[in-house]
């Protein structure tokens, strides 16, 4: 029985995590606020209630991922409906549609989509004068009327719908990047330990390609923040879970520089193995401590990712590098170009270190 309820608990856990998936959530409240508007449509007073299908794209412009992204799409859109309807009432009230007119309406609207201000309404400005031209006809008034009345509607039960029902909140998923991030860059270090510590030179390994891909890491996770701190704004969740996205954010900003001086000791060590992209050289006696260096600087990163931080592993980490100068200094007769690698390398670990170390001493536990 108690592996029968761990299985049940578990498989509940499994289930609660997916329908609180992002999407699927947002999915199942647009369904259900299209729903509400098309219920509610026909109750419009006037002449609204024949344009009851405007309604549900209502709610479709409003069902944005973030609450502040909801209301700033809408009112953009909105934007967008009154002036391509404006637009049409300019060629009713001095003209009547025509091949001439139509095409004028259309070509005046993609010049206002030209706005970057009125962002997602710039596509509806030439629909709505269309629209209204065509659709609406002799009937222009009332179907403008009605065309504008309903998809306001539309757009008030989703922004409802939305902040009424689990209103997002994406910081968990920024969080979860973040550490993706940390445990991409030290599994990365710790690939170039390995290569340091391997015959030489070693075979090429996929740590040799891998500086494109943690900047795209990079990008991404500045993307996430962004979106995390948009779904904050004007969020009642965000007051019953508190979050200080500052520390995130510079966390990234260290992380971004360690990544740069990753990729860039990565090139130092690909082009002492295979002379690509610069051919330099690494002598034997300077790879042993540059390698206890990169091996101790990937533990400092994967241990801030796992929530063990310590400054005795910073100071170990801090050490192994100024071992590495010491044994450049200690060897000076191999030669300028000789050591020329190994100084590039250690160089980019110190900035490492350097710009981890805010982050360590922030995270780390108070001394006893």
């Amino acid at each position: 029985m108690p592996s029968a309820d761990l299985s049940l608990r578990k498989t509940g856990g499994q289930l609660k995590t997916f329908v609180w998936q992002p999407r699927l959530l947002q999915a199942v409240k647009t369904a259900v606020a299209v729903a509400i508007a098309w219920k509610l449509a026909p109750l419009m007073p006037g002449v609204a209630d024949a344009y009851p299908y405007y309604a549900p794209l209502g709610v479709i412009v409003a069902s944005f991922p973030t609450l502040m992204g909801s209301i700033t799409n809408a009112v953009q859109t909105l934007a967008g409906l009154v002036i391509g309807i404006c637009l049409a009432a300019a060629v009713i009230i001095f003209s009547e549609p025509s091949l001439l007119t139509v095409s004028l309406v259309v070509g005046i609207g993609i010049l206002f989509g030209g706005i970057r201000q009125l962002g997602a309404g710039r596509e509806y400005v030439p629909i709505a004068g269309l629209f209204v031209l065509i659709v609406g006809g002799p009937n222009a008034d009332g179907y403008s009327i009605g065309y504008v009345s309903q998809m306001t509607l539309g757009i008030v039960v989703g922004l409802a719908v939305n902040l009424l029902v689990a209103p997002p909140l994406r910081v968990t998923a920024a969080v979860k990047e973040l550490s993706g991030l940390r445990g991409a860059l030290g599994l990365h270090l710790g690939s170039l330990a390995d290569a340091l510590d391997a015959s030489w030179p070693p075979a090429e390994g996929e740590w040799s390609t891998q500086g494109q891909t943690l900047a795209g890491t990079t990008a991404a996770v500045r993307r996430t923040l962004a979106d995390a701190d948009e779904s904050r704004r004007i969020n009642p969740r965000a007051r019953i879970r508190p979050h200080d996205l500052r520390t995130d954010y510079d966390d990234l900003a260290a992380l971004e520089n360690v990544t740069f001086y990753v990729r860039d000791l990565t090139d130092v060590l690909a082009g002492a193995a295979w002379g690509t992209p610069v051919p330099v050289e690494l002598p034997d006696l300077l790879r042993p401590p540059l390698c206890a260096a990169a091996r101790a600087t990937a533990a400092v990163v994967t241990e801030w990712d796992t929530g063990s931080t310590s400054l005795a592993t910073l100071q170990t980490a801090e050490d192994a590098v100024a071992a590495v100068t010491q044994a450049i200094h200690d060897h000076r007769e191999l030669g300028a170009e000789a050591i020329v690698a190994a100084s590039a390398a250690t160089l980019d670990l110190t900035r490492m270190l350097a710009a981890l170390r805010p982050g360590i001493v922030r995270d780390a536990p108070a001394p006893a």
